[in-house]
């Protein structure tokens, strides 16, 4: 029965405020006044208290506060009231703390850290820390104490060195500053031979200008005494441009005449090979018109007689003398198209289109002219653009073209019969 009543009485025996510094243990009073308080702000609240200026040390002041926070009294109080102004934020952090085990936690984080002033006021003066608190947080400042202790001996040794190397730094800055000095002297002498170079050279430029001015006036008044300078000189400046003109102009002539020689050679090469096509194109055709014995006595046993094959050769698109394999038809009416497909073909020819330019790619119009052995061009169903560019092409390419008035089908058939 003890033991079950023992947790109720612990928390009923549990303090309800937090501990004030003359609260605490006399072995509390020198690690958290040395810790929570730099040795400035401690002096200035003993003199306020005293009510005097303190003549004695930073031990002696140390010491001194510590007896007195042992009791309640004015510099105890002063330094409550500085210690809860200090670290009022880490207090009120640590009021979060319902239970020791809660308080340690918070005490371990800020040992962790490394900012302890704070988290151990606000630890011993917490109403749940318990004597295994109070010594573990003393034991952990104390030896945070020596380790720091120890950091500043090392900091101390590393300051001695910097101190050496600033006084070399400063030895060689003086040396360097030596050296700036008789650098800058020797520039400054420079610098003043420069001067007295460059005055003596403005006063020569005074003295050409002065003779060019004198020189100037003499050409002037010689030009006054000679008539007609200015118009004789106007017209040499334009004789020697023409002659410029002149001369670049027979350079572009000479240019010319070559590349028209040049054109001309490559035309009659052209002409030469055309011819030879054409040539070799209507030995091609005559063949093809002349069927072997074979064909011709298969063709007169399947259709009753020779006159049905030769009226069929006779039906065939041709121009000039010669056979046109593709037809190309360029424009026309959307709704004839049909029409115009249904009479090329009925000749034997294939049937190619284009609507010059109204959905079709105007870019492909000369590939699809290329490709055709005649060109039939619908005058009144197509842009001038088309138009100009069928004309243009078939021109320059010897290509034979057929324009078209009307766009009707009968009108074609009218003209493929004309050509034939």
């Amino acid at each position: 029965m003890c033991d079950t009543h023992q947790p109720a009485a612990s928390l009923a025996a549990e303090p309800a405020r937090r501990r004030r510094i003359w609260d605490l243990p006399h072995t509390c009073h020198c690690p958290l006044v040395g810790v929570g308080l730099p040795l400035g702000v401690l002096r200035k609240i003993v003199t306020k208290a005293v009510g005097g200026k303190v003549l004695a040390d930073d031990y002696e002041v140390h010491v001194g506060a510590v007896s007195e926070c042992g009791h309640r009294n004015k510099l105890s109080e002063a330094v409550q009231k500085e210690l809860e102004r200090r670290y009022a934020v880490v207090v009120q952090r640590f009021r979060s703390a319902r239970d020791s085990a809660a308080l340690e936690a918070l005490w371990v984080a800020a040992v962790a850290s490394g900012d302890v002033p704070g988290p151990f006021w606000a630890g011993l003066s917490h109403p749940h820390c318990t004597l295994e608190l109070q010594e573990r947080m003393c034991r952990d400042l104390h030896m945070i104490q020596h380790q720091a202790g120890a950091a500043t001996r090392a900091d101390i040794n590393r300051l001695h060195e910097l101190e050496q190397a600033n006084a070399a730094l400063e030895r060689e800055l003086a040396r360097q500053q030596q050296r700036s000095s008789a650098w800058q002297a020797e520039r400054h002498a420079e610098q003043e031979q420069h001067a007295s170079a460059l005055m003596l050279l403005r006063a020569q430029l005074v003295g050409r200008d002065s003779v060019i001015a004198s020189q100037r006036q003499q050409l002037e008044e010689l030009h006054n005494t000679i008539p007609g300078l200015a118009t004789r000189e106007r017209l040499a400046r334009q004789l020697a441009d023409t002659e410029q003109r002149v001369h670049e102009l027979r350079a572009d002539l000479a240019a010319a005449r070559q590349a028209r020689l040049e054109a001309a050679e490559a035309r009659a090469v052209l002409e030469r090979q055309l011819a030879e096509a054409r040539s070799a194109l209507a030995a091609a055709e005559a063949r093809a018109a002349q069927p072997s014995p074979a064909i011709q006595a298969a063709a007169t046993a399947a259709t009753g007689g020779p006159a049905v094959l030769a009226g069929t050769t006779a039906q065939r698109i041709t121009l000039h003398g010669l056979l046109a394999e593709r037809v190309l038809c360029v424009g026309g009416r959307a709704g004839n198209i049909a029409g115009y497909r249904a009479v090329i073909e009925e000749t034997g020819a294939e049937f190619l289109h284009h609507d010059g330019g109204l959905e079709d790619n105007v870019a492909r119009l000369e590939s699809s002219m290329a490709a055709a052995d005649l060109v039939i061009c619908q005058t009144a169903c197509i842009s001038h653009s088309a138009y100009w560019r069928v004309k243009d092409f078939c021109k320059r390419h010897q290509k034979r073209c057929i324009f078209v008035d009307n766009p009707s089908v009968t009108t074609l058939q009218r003209e493929i019969r004309a050509q034939a």
